[in-house]
């Protein structure tokens, strides 16, 4: 073992319990900075448990729980990393650990079921798991928090099993076992009264599908505030669609101001988007180094923290960018260095479909085990335009275009040509020869196009490895079965052998 990637066996550091035998060394330089992090990040949850109205809703709440398996989380998706891409994997993740926290704190904040501040609460606006929050950008003395996404979004990542208890919960009540366990998972934790109360109204949207939009409605009665339902075209390509969209933003903005107000601040809403702008543009610099050969800004290192600055945060905090600068700046000295991830690419990807939340690890031991080098998801290739900073009308249609294309609908919701033809023009534009398709079994929005995605794959010549999955229930397809399926494909149809065989079959079913 040492410094060199694929310098030990990493299977065998899997023990078949919560935790691995030990922490994976990567020579003296990288592994003191690996601990140093590890220590930083509980540094940070540590901070946040000294505050009182914290600890009270540690107490409170199941799914607080699943925090304590941070620091495993971060050294999941840091697995076989050296190097540049140690620190970058560490500049996106442990970020994505602070912000998690702040946005806990402010449920916690404002929560009536421990006692927090009803003034603070007023200020609040709640918006969906899944849905864009640029509306918020006009509304400084507001703050946007998505109450899903702690217990059931990061439950689910943080831990396998994280929201188990919730899905049951939601079965028992009558919703059958074969709904998407993202929305049930939700109405399971608002039967179980585990909400913080905290809010003084909520936006909806129509993502990602009926399911969820159903399970809104259903959640509306056990709160008493009052709710907008933000219709987002699902044919977003079309132009007669647009006046529509726009007309829907004004619906909501009127909405906010009705309930809270406050006015719509349009220099507050443009300093954001100038801010989000700058951060899509550094984007735009990862995927340009990625279709090189020395990709570097790529799999676990974009996915997850994507969805925090491009959803979540939506141009509001400064430190995103500062952030991403710093990972640029990375990035680029690795390029030039010519910095390679892994130690053999054999194979490069795109991922596309939902991935398993319960395994969002899966691309690090795809490119660990296989040489398989994951470049970009289906999630993270979402609106990439540059929006107005000072265009008011205009302000409204980049609004209804960032709704349109939120990270769970704008490609599984968007029509055949984002879809599927979208798919083989970024397998050009990456050089990619292999797909990994994401199956998950209790989605019915791209379910018809399986028999597309196999003939357009021999057509462009392009092997598409099945992986189905159920999202955030690991016991209708366990980890060890999601790999497999890749197993099974490269050893029948390619003929290969695995980069590290101890990962081929490990034992991880009980781990976090």
């Amino acid at each position: 073992m040492g410094k060199k990637m694929n310098s030990e066996p990493l299977g065998k550091l899997y023990n078949g319990g919560v935790t691995k035998r030990r922490r994976e060394w990567r020579g003296i330089k990288d592994t003191w900075y690996d601990y140093t992090r590890w220590v930083g990040n509980w540094a940070t949850m540590a901070k946040f448990m000294l505050n009182v109205q914290n600890l009270k809703g540690f107490f409170r709440y199941r799914w607080m729980s699943n925090f304590l398996s941070v620091p495993d989380f971060v050294d999941r998706h840091t697995e076989g990393l050296r190097g540049p891409q140690l620190r970058i994997a560490h500049k996106e993740f442990d970020f994505i650990v602070a912000h998690a926290t702040d946005t806990i704190a402010n449920l916690f904040r404002g929560d009536a079921n421990i006692g927090g501040d009803p003034k603070w609460s007023k200020k609040v606006v709640i918006f969906d798991e899944n849905m864009m929050t640029h509306v918020i950008n006009g509304f400084p003395n507001l703050t946007a928090v998505t109450r899903e996404i702690p217990p059931i979004y990061m439950g689910s990542v943080m831990r396998q099993d994280g929201i188990l208890h919730y899905l049951d919960a939601a079965e028992e009540y009558g919703v059958p076992s074969d709904v998407c366990p993202m929305p049930a998972g939700e109405l399971g934790l608002a039967i179980e009264d585990d909400y913080p109360q905290v809010g003084c109204c909520i936006i909806h949207c129509n993502t990602t599908c009926d399911g969820s939009l159903m399970g809104n409605g259903i959640e509306d009665r056990r709160f008493d505030v009052p709710t907008f339902e933000l219709a987002v075209p699902i044919r977003y390509l079309d132009e007669e669609t647009k006046d529509y969209a726009a007309q829907e933003i004004k619906n909501c903005i009127k909405f906010i101001e009705d309930t809270t107000g406050e006015k719509f601040d349009w220099d507050a809403y443009f300093k954001a988007m100038h801010t989000f702008n700058e951060e899509t543009r550094l984007f735009l610099e990862w995927l340009d180094v990625s279709k090189t050969d020395y990709p570097q800004v790529v799999g676990n290192n974009v996915a997850l923290y994507r969805d925090a600055y491009y959803q979540v945060a939506g141009g509001r905090d400064i430190g995103f960018l500062k952030n991403e600068q710093e990972i640029t700046r990375i990035m680029h000295e690795a390029y030039e260095a010519k910095t390679p991830i892994v130690s053999e690419v054999r194979h490069r990807a795109i991922l596309w479909g939902v991935q398993a939340q319960y395994y969002s690890a899966f691309p690090a031991w795809l490119q660990n085990c296989w040489g398989i080098q994951p470049l970009i998801d289906m999630l993270s290739l979402t609106s990439t335009e540059i929006y107005s900073e000072d265009d008011k009308e205009q302000a409204y249609y980049d609004m209804a275009d960032l709704y349109a294309k939120e990270n769970m609908r704008n490609r599984s919701e968007g029509g055949y040509q984002v879809g599927v033809e979208d798919l083989w023009r970024f397998c050009e534009e990456f050089r990619a020869d292999v797909v990994i398709m994401y199956e998950h079994i209790a989605c019915k929005a791209m379910t018809g196009y399986h028999g597309l995605f196999e003939e357009e794959g021999r057509k462009h010549g392009v092997h598409v490895i099945w992986v189905p999955h159920d999202l955030m229930d690991p016991r209708t397809v366990s980890r060890e079965e999601m790999r497999q399926s890749v197993n099974q494909y490269m050893r029948t149809i390619l003929h290969e052998e695995p980069l590290d065989p101890s990962l081929e079959s490990i034992d991880d079913g009980e781990a976090w």
